[in-house]
Parts: structure tokens; sequence; C-alpha cells
């Protein structure tokens, strides 16, 4: 197992582990972070992911008695990472995806959609962020083809993750959390807006989605969701920076900033469970919300929306959330698109910000 994070310009390449810690089953899921704190006070890190069913595990309510056949929890233990790169031999990636569909209908995706604002209406949830998948066959090497999508499209959380079963490649515009001695920060992003095709409509797109009054509503809406989970666990719960608008190649999108305090030795399953999965992927209040999306989406997540990241010896950790992933086994795979939900929303407004997210795969293959 490799696990490449380049967060922040910042590459840590972890191989050849020590250990591998998994989990299929609930019921093994709290010894594997036993084994985790016993690999870190054993002075080395833990580099792998979680997947988005893992936040099941951690709500008595949600979990359910069931073998998954996608880990929840995929954790190498390595000695400490060097800090380079990953290098791919020679690709085509424009051949490399073929046969892009959905895995469902609009038809059907337009019911959801309804369905979701009735929820809304009868006052259950505020907003759910509802995901679909594209789906795709796949030949050639994963690796070339991440080298090519982050050259076309820049991100600060990107990461790669090659095991002898799957590949993952993920493109993360977005952090889920950073811990530095007593210090954390989570960064939810909500809001996504099409850039501008020349410089003046580009300017003028990005003034409109800074001051929409639906994206700013969605985004401090999950803001406030995060500050109340991290309060959980920490003091000093703050929020310096609403409504930051990152640019990318084809869309624009929202972030905002919340940090607190936490004591510097507490377990990562303690800070886990107060976060995971972030609110910027379920919605709010966040158990209602995880019902509700268990309910309407076709398939289980996987890798999509849950995190990418490593935990120091030191108890420090940083994780992405895995949007914009590509999940690649054997000659298929898939990736997560998804949008939060609100009661202002419109089923074809929402189509259309999906197809606009998944842009940046579909735009290097044949139109699905």
């Amino acid at each position: 197992m490799k696990v490449l994070i380049q967060f922040e310009k910042n590459p840590l390449l972890f191989q050849q582990p020590k250990a591998i810690i998994s989990c299929f089953h609930p019921a093994s899921f709290n010894s594997c972070f036993n084994d985790i704190d016993s690999a870190l006070q054993g002075g080395y890190y833990v580099a792998g992911f979680l997947s988005y069913e893992a936040g099941y595990c951690f709500e008595d309510s949600l979990r359910h008695d069931k073998e998954y056949d996608f880990p929840l929890l995929y954790m190498g233990v390595y000695e400490a990472p060097v800090r380079q790169n990953l290098t791919a031999g020679r690709s085509r990636p424009r051949d490399n995806l073929r046969n892009l569909r959905l895995n469902i209908s609009q038809e059907r995706y337009f019911s959801n959609i309804d369905t979701i604002r009735r929820y809304i209406a009868k006052g259950e949830v505020y907003q759910i962020t509802y995901c679909i998948k594209l789906l795709f066959d796949f030949s050639g090497d994963p690796l070339s083809l991440y080298w090519s999508l982050l050259k076309k499209q820049p991100v600060p959380y990107p990461a790669y993750i090659e095991t002898d079963r799957f590949h993952i490649l993920s493109l993360s515009p977005e952090m889920f959390i950073k811990k530095l001695s007593g210090r954390v920060i989570t960064k939810p992003m909500k809001g996504t807006w099409p850039r501008g095709r020349s410089i003046i409509p580009d300017i003028i797109a990005r003034l409109r989605f800074q001051y929409d009054e639906k994206n700013r509503a969605e985004n401090v809406m999950i803001a406030d969701l995060l500050r109340n989970d991290l309060g959980r666990v920490g003091l000093n719960i703050r929020a310096p920076k609403l409504f930051e608008v990152a640019g990318y190649k084809t869309l624009y999108q929202m972030t905002s900033t919340v940090t607190g305090r936490v004591d510097e030795g507490m377990p990562f399953y303690q800070l886990a469970a107060s976060l995971f999965p972030s609110g910027s992927v379920t919605g709010t209040p966040k158990i209602r919300a995880m019902e509700i999306i268990r309910e309407l989406e076709a398939e289980e997540r996987r890798i999509y929306t849950g995190a990418i990241g490593y935990i120091s010896p030191r108890n420090d950790s940083f994780f992405n959330i895995p949007i914009r992933t590509l999940l690649v086994s054997g000659g298929s795979g898939e990736m997560g698109i998804g949008g939060g939900i609100v009661w202002d929303s419109t089923p074809k407004g929402e189509w259309d910000e999906g197809m606009l997210k998944a842009r940046f795969v579909t735009g290097i293959s044949s139109p699905f």
C-alpha cells in the first residue's frame, strides 16, 4: 500500500507499511482504532482513509450489522514519510476512461430532489447533501491519470492511494481536518458557481457568487454545524473566515473556516467521532440527514466524502474530504457527484451543478 499526500503543496509519500489496519464490519471498528493508537504510541505514522460508511459506526442508531465489500477503514502503519512524489510511466489518459454513464436516470434524480424538499418542508432537515455516481470503464495507469487530472485542475488537497485491490485518485479542493498540537482547523465547503468564459464575465461570476444569498445561507448553515460538532470536544470555537471563494478551472466554490482548541493528546477516535463525516457532505441535522441519504442514494458512497490523510506519532493529523475522487478497481471505476439540497433548490438546477462538478473528468473523455 502506497499513500501519497500532497496537501498544501507539501508531498509526503508513505510506502512499505509495517502493517495494514482494515475494517469491513462494524464489529471490529473500535478495535481498529485501538490498533491505530498502539501504532502511534510505538512511534509510527498511520496513513490511509475512512470511507463515508464509517460514519455509521460512530452512531449506534446508524450502525448496521453487515459486512461491507469496501473497507470502512484502511490504514497503513509506516515509518516517517519521505518528501517526494510518485512517478508514473508514459500513458495516454484520454484513452483511460470509456463508457461514461450515471447510476441514476434524470427522472429518478428529479424525483429524489422533490422527496428531499418534502422532508425540508416538514421540518425534518434543513439541508441534505445528495450524491449520485459517475461510472466508467478503465484501462491504463491510474497514477498517470491522477497526474493528468491534477495538472489540468490543481487543487489544494490532492492524494493518491495504491493497493493491490484498488486505486484512489483524489483531486479534492476540501480540507476535512488539520490538528497541530492542540489547534484544530476544519474548512467546510458548500456552494458552487460556474466560471465565466472570458475575463469580464468571470469577474462578474465571482462577485455574483460571493454575494449570492442562497449559497451564503447554505455555507453558513454548515459552518454552524461544524462549530457545534467541534464544540463537543474543543474550546474557543471560532469561525474566523466565512464565504471565501476559491477558483478552479471549471467552477468557483465557497469555503468557511472553523477553528478550536483540543487536548494535544486527544485520541484520533474521539476527534473523528465528533466531526466525521463532515457536515458539508451530510446536511443538517446530521443524524437525520444521514438516515435520508441512506434511504435515497442508490449505492454506498465508499471513499467519496470519507476522509484521506495521516496521523503522526504526536497525534497530529491532516485529512481531506475526498470529493472529485475516482475509485478504480480492475477495469472499472466510479466517482461520486454531490450537492447540497435546500428548499430553494430545483431538480434541474442541482442536476446542472452536478454535471458542472463532473466536468473535470468528463471533459477529457467522450461525453456520456
